[in-house]
């Protein structure tokens, strides 16, 4: 039975994010933290974050083995930009987009 969670409008760009969402696609939950506690990577911190609430989410469920969990799907999709401006020269400014990402985390039984 697939059990899902979501974080939304997370401060990191979904570029940066869906490089280490690639890394544990398909992995075993277990083997998945693992993986992400290690990796020297801001994304991995945040990704770790909705897997392990993805993995208490189906601990709920009596039906569900948590041992035999894995990532079935992770989705990073991008949400609202944050747009600044930063001054240049002859009184020009240019746009910096701040992007945000909302990031889905589907585990299954195996």
């Amino acid at each position: 039975m697939e059990t899902t969670a979501v974080a939304k409008y997370i401060r990191i760009s979904p570029q940066k994010a869906r490089l280490v969402a690639d890394v544990i696609r398909g992995m075993s939950a277990d083997q998945a933290l693992t993986t992400l506690r290690f990796m020297p990577k801001k994304g991995a911190k945040i990704i770790r974050k909705v897997l392990e609430s993805a993995v208490a989410n189906a601990n709920q469920s009596d039906s569900i083995d948590v041992d035999t969990l894995y990532v079935k799907r992770i989705l990073i999709d991008g949400g609202p930009m944050l747009k600044r401006f930063s001054p240049r020269a002859m009184g020009r400014a240019t746009r910096i987009l701040k992007r945000t990402s909302h990031i889905t985390v589907v585990v299954d039984e195996a």
